[in-house]
């Protein structure tokens, strides 16, 4: 992803009062614009929109294989034939939980990505920041616009909330929305958890495309993990549809109270995501201290400050080799 810089003029009260009027009108535009920007926008029956940029490219993916397609492309290109694209191994949508207003930490999580390694071979990692309606005329034209440019938005017909629906919202407008292109596997997570793209794909290289539950498993009582943590978890795409698809969820409004123990609950009573993963030690929680990151990290959660953001991009080495400018700094 790229990132854009912008200029605000500021004009004296006798200039700009002519102009004020046109202020209500404007934001009343943004409402309405919001759903609708972008000319690739997907839809799904009023569950939710993908928001779309003008340079739809700028939504962030991680993916690998692209050096190998372009060089098998230029060798038989230079011999005369046409070298056959090579399908994907798997594919995975990463949605990224956050608030309209958290606009700083997503642009320190689109960093977080894009500075990133690839993926694993033949992987697609698509990532989206996930929203319920956008109702404040601010942040709906502040979001209209971060729509447009990066194309990463995912808005969903629901009221903005934590624990009262919007994962099961997640969970069931993706399959909709995506049903023409569907993923291998969905990811929800957090936008204070830093994950490391390469190695959560390695991880599911090997794993099964049906009937899958990853995460940071929790035990309780004999069950070594009858739900994963929030922070974080992966389910196939036949469980996602699943769950978009379970009336009995909605009917018995189980979707209010701890989102993660209620995904964890449809799946234990539907007998789905029978295939389990628990990736803990390396999904945890970051301690008080910052001092418990480990090497083999797949995702580290409680990201809350940008000291905290500082300290991972430190550890895992994100900022190495990036050299100070010398017209921004002065130094003594």
């Amino acid at each position: 992803m790229k990132t854009a810089s912008s200029s605000h003029g500021l004009h004296t009260a006798s200039l700009c009062t002519p102009y004020l009027l046109l202020v209500p009108l404007g934001l009343l535009a943004v409402l309405l614009v919001l759903p609708s920007l972008g000319s690739s926008n997907a839809r799904s029956d009023g569950l939710g929109v993908l928001c779309g940029g003008a340079a739809s490219s700028d939504a962030y993916s991680v993916s690998s294989g692209a050096a190998d397609e372009a060089n098998a492309s230029s060798t038989a290109a230079a011999a005369g034939t046409t070298a056959p694209p090579r399908p994907e191994e798997f594919s995975l949508l990463v949605g990224v939980l956050t608030m309209p207003s958290r606009r700083e930490r997503r642009d320190i999580v689109r960093m977080a990505y894009a500075l990133q390694p690839p993926a694993a071979p033949r992987a697609r990692v698509d990532v989206r920041f996930v929203f319920c309606n956008v109702t404040d005329p601010v942040d709906a034209a502040l979001v209209a616009v971060e729509a447009r440019r990066h194309g990463d938005i995912l808005v969903l017909n629901c009221t903005e909330n934590m624990n009262d629906g919007k994962t099961h919202a997640y969970l069931s407008t993706v399959p909709r929305i995506f049903s023409s292109t569907p993923y291998d596997y969905v990811m929800k997570t957090d936008d204070d958890t830093y994950l490391r793209v390469a190695a959560l794909a390695e991880e599911l290289r090997g794993k099964p495309r049906s009937d899958v539950y990853l995460g940071h498993g929790f035990a309780v009582g004999d069950d070594p993990m009858p739900f994963m943590h929030g922070m974080g978890y992966v389910v196939s795409w036949d469980v996602a549809t699943w769950v978009s698809e379970n009336e009995e969820i909605l009917r018995h409004n189980d979707t209010h109270g701890p989102e993660d123990l209620l995904v964890g609950k449809w799946l234990n009573i539907g007998g789905k995501g029978r295939n389990r993963y628990s990736l803990k030690p390396r999904m945890y929680d970051l301690n008080w201290f910052m001092d418990n990151f480990r090497p083999d990290t797949v995702a580290v959660h409680m990201l809350k400050d940008n000291k905290r953001w500082a300290a991972a991009f430190r550890y895992f080495n994100v900022t190495a080799g990036i050299e100070p400018s010398a017209g921004l700094y002065h130094l003594p």
